[in-house]
């Protein structure tokens, strides 16, 4: 896409809240709606990310340069219609969560205990989901109440951050990293650390590899994204 607009400026909306607009005109998302939030935070982030985008009118751009807005656009055009769909998709990372596979080679299971099961602590405490935990790839089942307790604390996200939970979750692998991340339990560092634990413990034996620490990367970038917008929305 290319660049038209020379100024891009957030503004309170006359019905509420903030949007955006380029060079006076409300920035439009892709099914037509107005941008808008309540939060002047994330209305001043993104009028930000598309005075960035392209450099100047005439350059190109790319959806990666306001992603911002492409969470934004998806909690209010997508999401917030019907959230069910969104929070049911959500929950079903608890059936399967990452940190209840442990590895069969006891080193790592001991790495993975030591990091992982104060997570699956809180997440018994906190929110009332105690987790089973096996070792190896057979898919171990979760009790019925848990798995509702989680989607019970995916609900309580309002469209944003549900957006935010719909990028964390896939990144992670792991439903509980992404609720300790939205609740304020673990920052995007902590929680990709945790998610890769495994990828660098095998580093740690066979070397490096470019391909995947780039992948790695770009898993962390998302996680951050959720977080900053989770920050940003919330405020």
């Amino acid at each position: 896409m290319r660049r038209f607009w020379e100024a891009a400026l957030a503004v309170p909306r006359h019905e509420g809240g903030y949007g955006v607009v380029l060079d006076g005109r409300p920035l439009r998302l892709p099914g037509g709606t107005i941008l808008a939030t309540s939060s002047r935070g994330l209305a001043e982030a993104i009028a930000d990310e598309w005075q960035r985008a392209g450099g100047a009118k005439g350059g190109e751009m790319s959806q990666e340069d306001v992603a911002l807005t492409r969470l934004l656009g998806s909690a209010q055009e997508r999401i917030a219609p019907n959230p069910q769909p969104m929070v049911e998709g959500i929950a079903k990372f608890g059936e399967t969560d990452l940190l209840c596979y442990r590895a069969e080679d006891h080193r790592l299971a001991a790495r993975q205990a030591e990091a992982w099961q104060p997570l699956l602590d809180w997440a018994a405490l906190t929110l009332d989901a105690p987790l089973r935990v096996t070792q190896g790839l057979m898919p171990v089942a979760q009790a019925p109440e848990s798995l509702a307790a989680l989607q019970a604390a995916v609900a309580r996200h309002d469209a944003g951050g549900l957006a935010a939970l719909g990028v964390a979750t896939p990144a992670l692998g792991s439903l509980i990293l992404s609720l300790a991340l939205s609740l304020g339990r673990l920052d995007a560092e902590e929680a990709h650390r945790l998610a890769v634990l495994d990828e660098v413990f095998q580093e740690d034996f066979w070397g490096s590899d470019a391909e995947a620490a780039a992948r790695r990367q770009s898993r962390l970038d998302e996680v951050k994204l959720a977080e900053r917008f989770l920050a940003l929305v919330s405020g």
